[in-house]
Order: C-alpha cells, then sequence, then structure tokens
C-alpha cells in the first residue's frame, strides 16, 4: 500500500477544498468528492514535517534571519532536477505566485496597459489583472487533435501595442502541456516583436509526468533582459498554505524595479514557509516527489481511461500537473446540463470551464491528486451520471 493512498478526512480543517465545497457547489459534505481547488490530499514528505515540528519543540516563532542556506536550497533544486543555474541574489520571496503575479503588475506595468494570456488558463491570473486596473488580453489557444497548440499568427493581429507584459503558464494549467523548447522559443520571439515582459510561472515544473520533461523559459537564449521566473515549492510538496514563493530575476533592470516595489509594501516572509521549503528542497524531498509523480500518473491512466468510456466525454492527455481538463462538448448537452450531472447527481465538485477564460466553456477541471480509492469511486460516479448516453 502506497503512502499516497490513505484517506485522510480534512473535514473541520479550515480546508477550501473541502469545507467550502458545500457553500460553492451545492456539493453535499456527507458524500461529496472535493476535485477543485489546485491542492493534494497528501502529507508532505517526513523530512518537512519534521521541519515544522523542530520549530514547535523549540517553541519560539520569532523573525527569521540569515536566508542564504534556504537560497542554496532553492538553487541546489533548480540545478539538480531542471538544469538551471540560479544566483542566490536573483531570488525573492513572495507570499506565494499569486502574490508575485500581482507584484510583478505593480512594478513592471500601469495602469490601463494590457497583459496578455494564452487562455484557457489558471484563472487568478485574470483576476489580479483586472484587479490592478490592468486590460486582460485573451489570446485563445487552438485546439487541435484534443490538445492545446499555440496560433501566434492570430495572436500576432491581436497585438495592438498597449500590451506590456505576458504571463505564461508553463506547463500549462489546465490543459497539462509541458511545452516544447521550440514553441517556448517562439513565446521569447512573440514577446520580443511585441515589447513584453515575460513573467513565466513554472509551479508545476516538478509534477511532469513520465518521458516528459520541462524546460525552464530561463534556458532560452536571448530573453534574460524581460524575464521573470516564477517557481514555488508550494505546489511540490502540497504545502500551499505556507504561501511562499520565488520570484527569480537575474536582469539587474528588472530586479532592481521589482526590489523597489518589495521594499515599498515592507513585505517579508514567514518563517515557517522558509522552514519548510528548505526541508523540501533535498535529496528526501526529491525521492518523494519522484514516488509522488509516480502515483499522480496512476490516478492519471485511471481517472482518464474511465472519463473516455462515457461517450461524449474526452479528458485532455495530461503532460503535467494533477488537474484533468474534461471536454464535455461530444454530449451535445448544456454547460448548465452537464455541470448539475457532475454536481447534483455525482456529487463531485469541479472548477467550472469558463472561469479559465476564453476555450474553456466546454470544459470541468478535476483534481485527482487524491487517494485511488477516491478516483474510481469518481470515475464510477461520473459513468453513472452519464449512464444515458452508454
Amino acid at each position: 500500500m502506497s503512502r499516497f493512498d490513505e484517506e485522510i478526512d480534512r473535514f473541520g480543517t479550515h480546508s477550501v477544498k473541502w469545507d467550502m465545497m458545500d457553500k460553492l457547489y451545492d456539493v453535499p459534505a456527507q458524500d461529496g468528492l472535493a476535485m477543485w481547488v489546485a491542492d493534494m490530499d497528501f502529507r508532505p514528505p517526513e523530512i518537512v514535517q519534521a521541519a515544522v515540528q523542530k520549530m514547535a519543540d523549540h517553541g519560539i516563532y520569532g523573525y527569521y534571519g540569515d536566508d542564504a542556506a534556504y537560497r542554496a536550497a532553492i538553487g541546489w533544486w533548480m540545478d539538480t532536477r531542471h538544469g538551471w543555474s540560479v544566483d542566490p541574489s536573483a531570488i525573492f520571496t513572495t507570499h506565494g505566485l499569486v502574490n508575485g503575479t500581482a507584484m510583478c503588475l505593480d512594478a513592471f506595468t500601469k495602469p490601463g496597459d494590457g497583459v496578455v494570456l494564452f487562455t484557457p488558463v489558471y484563472h487568478a491570473f485574470a483576476r489580479v489583472i483586472a484587479a490592478a486596473g490592468r486590460d486582460v488580453v485573451e489570446c485563445e489557444l487552438a485546439l487541435a487533435d484534443g490538445r492545446y497548440e499555440m496560433d501566434f499568427d492570430a495572436w500576432d493581429a491581436q497585438m495592438t501595442g498597449g500590451e506590456r507584459m505576458l504571463i505564461l503558464c508553463s506547463p500549462h494549467n489546465p490543459g497539462g502541456r509541458v511545452w516544447t523548447r521550440d514553441e517556448l522559443e517562439q513565446v521569447a520571439a512573440f514577446a520580443k516583436r511585441h515589447d513584453l515582459v515575460i513573467v513565466s510561472d513554472e509551479i508545476h515544473h516538478d509534477l511532469v509526468m513520465p518521458g516528459q520533461v520541462h524546460t525552464p523559459m530561463a534556458l532560452i537564449d536571448g530573453i534574460a533582459d524581460r524575464l521573470v521566473m516564477m517557481t514555488a515549492v508550494t505546489k511540490t510538496f502540497n504545502i500551499a498554505g505556507a504561501h511562499i514563493g520565488n520570484v527569480i530575476i537575474h536582469d539587474p533592470k528588472l530586479r532592481a524595479a521589482f526590489a523597489a516595489r518589495m521594499a515599498a509594501m515592507g513585505m517579508s516572509p514567514n518563517s515557517f514557509g522558509l522552514f519548510m521549503a528548505e526541508a523540501a528542497y533535498s535529496p528526501q524531498g526529491a525521492a518523494w516527489v519522484d514516488e509522488l509523480v509516480s502515483y499522480l500518473d496512476g490516478n492519471r491512466k485511471l481517472f482518464d481511461a474511465g472519463v473516455n468510456a462515457i461517450p461524449g466525454l474526452r479528458s485532455m492527455d495530461m503532460q503535467s500537473t494533477y488537474l484533468a481538463w474534461v471536454d464535455f462538448s461530444g454530449t451535445g448537452m448544456s454547460r448548465s446540463e452537464f455541470t448539475k450531472r457532475v454536481e447534483q447527481d455525482a456529487h463531485i465538485a469541479a472548477n467550472h470551464g469558463p472561469t479559465f477564460g476564453k476555450g474553456g466553456e466546454t470544459f470541468l477541471r478535476f483534481n485527482f491528486a487524491t487517494p485511488r480509492a477516491r478516483i474510481e469511486e469518481a470515475v464510477m460516479r461520473l459513468q453513472r451520471a452519464f449512464g444515458d448516453l452508454q
């Protein structure tokens, strides 16, 4: 039995994923399956738990000083796992990557500027762009043979000259694409043509399925003067509540602008996140991630096989992440009808596709980072809810 097979009751723990399911989706708590928010139902590795326990045993939670070991752990991880050499002085610590995105908007754009998104894409991007008074520019990904492709000819025609930033999601959420080096080079060329700062959110870069290889945007030549990298320990190790993220900027001019905004906001990280991150980015943490990815791959195969056996449903072939992107357009049903069947008949809470922007209208996103028995149950419920299509 895998460590990931343990079913942990998260109700009553202030878990947004489980405790808010009834209120937000009208999926009953007594038998509902929470498959929406992108956190996992697994405990982090023992080395992370031990770091928190050591803090508790010490019993004093003061200000964190001398973060050299924390920065070194980040550097070791990026070099060892991704072949990317990071200058320790280029690392800024933010309160998660949504906060990091907001800080980039504040540092590198002004109200009214256009910010480009390749949609459908992680919904928080559009939310913070709009809240900051910037314009969301949706460049819709092309859906070809069941997977997303970039369409630069169409996107070039969309540009007005008022765009200042591109936020790239790599690997892609919700489509699960691991962008190829050639695709990333085309993204770089697109950004150069339109003079865009590239903010590359690579929070899912460790959760890549067997046989796939993620290329950090930082390894693409000729864009260091316009590139901001964002990574985080939180998604990889299921410690999202630590609210810690890395904004990594090697260009001196961009770095100075970001540092100025950080200073103006009086921002500093919480010590819990720093201790947890340093522990996670280690050989023990790496071994745990390898085991996790293998388990997630098994869940992915099980979920996809069960969903794709239902006529009219298609789960996109996931190259990364633990988020299945299921297209219901083949059913001929309205969005309200297929959503009702998932929520009210199957008692499953899943993210609604339109929240991810253009191209998401016929989709739901399902989180399969949960014990396998729950995946088996989810598949059975979906097959029953759409049983009339069999």
